[in-house]
């Protein structure tokens, strides 16, 4: 099983729609083993989007993803990174098949509701910079054993 990273901005828990979005991600076959709502702080933010800065986007980027809660999440499943970009769509709600995350609940590119790792370096950093060890989740569900 393969472990990704995801993360639901600010703007997302202001419309009401993390039970939606995380309805949509179990519907998906992927299993939460990991769950938590922060606030980020400059230092987090920059860590995360490091690749990003001296872009045009940067800076509001790190004032919007610091200017709520937001809820950061460990999803596993088969093929979970590619399952959960597919998920959520392309950046551009636009753009974004209806059906995607972005595409039924997104309105804006620059604040696109949720942020999915693109690979498994990726995933792994974003999840050491969210997550402790001991805060990750290894069980079974009932649907996953023998009946």
């Amino acid at each position: 099983m393969e472990r990704t990273f995801a993360y639901l901005k600010p703007n997302a828990i202001q419309r009401g729609l993390v039970g939606e979005i995380i309805t949509t991600l179990e519907n998906k076959g992927l299993k939460i083993v990991a769950l938590k709502m922060i606030e980020m702080d400059k230092y987090l933010a920059g860590e995360l989007y490091r690749e990003h800065v001296g872009k045009d986007f940067f800076e509001p980027l790190m004032k919007f993803v610091q200017s709520g809660p937001v809820v950061a999440m460990v999803l596993e499943g088969e093929n979970a990174i590619k399952r959960l970009r597919h998920t959520v769509g392309k950046t551009d709600p636009l753009e974004a098949d209806a059906g995607s995350i972005r595409g039924r609940y997104g309105v804006s590119v620059r604040k696109n509701l949720i942020h999915a790792s693109d690979s498994l370096e990726s995933a792994l950093r974003e999840i050491e910079l969210f997550f402790e060890e001991g805060e990750i989740m290894d069980y079974t569900l009932t649907l996953e054993g023998e009946l």
